[in-house]
């Protein structure tokens, strides 16, 4: 049963971060994208040290996957419109689609793409106490968006 509940982590975990079995296999040292897939069937249980090698490829946390066989909750599914995501405390955050894609498109991003879009939204944020927070938040999207896309 545990094995079932960590495969469909590893599954979510994967799907969103927009890998194939194989591109996160080819992250993962010894794992092949058969493993892969056994494991996200529930056929074949990981070593802890695998598991954190998933977590850290996906962009999960590690104890999303590594609590999960000790009864955690299987929260960590992320829905398009507003989904949860659990944090480094143990606790959920609610993730927008925008921000989704943005964390997508974060990850892909190189290094000074990366931090091109930090620093456009350190500048920013000191403006929120004068707008709306949700225009705020969209208009900081976008501009990341643009920067990840190459579309300015």
């Amino acid at each position: 049963m545990a094995a079932k509940k960590v495969g469909t982590l590893i599954r979510e975990a994967r799907t969103d971060a927009g890998l194939t079995q194989e591109q996160l296999a080819k992250k993962i040292s010894g794992l092949t994208a058969s493993d892969i897939s056994k494991a996200e069937r529930g056929e074949k249980e990981l070593t802890q040290a695998q598991l954190k090698a998933i977590a850290k490829a996906t962009g999960v946390t590690q104890a999303s996957l590594l609590n999960a066989p000790k009864g955690g909750s299987t929260s960590g599914a992320k829905k398009p419109a507003a989904s949860t995501s659990p944090s480094s405390s143990g606790t959920s955050v609610k993730v927008t689609a925008a921000e989704k894609k943005l964390l997508t498109l974060y990850r892909k991003a190189d290094a000074k793409t990366r931090e091109a879009v930090v620093s456009m939204l350190e500048e920013n944020t000191g403006t929120a106490a004068a707008s709306d927070s949700g225009d705020l938040l969209n208009t900081l999207l976008e501009g990341a968006v643009g920067l990840l896309t190459g579309k300015k």
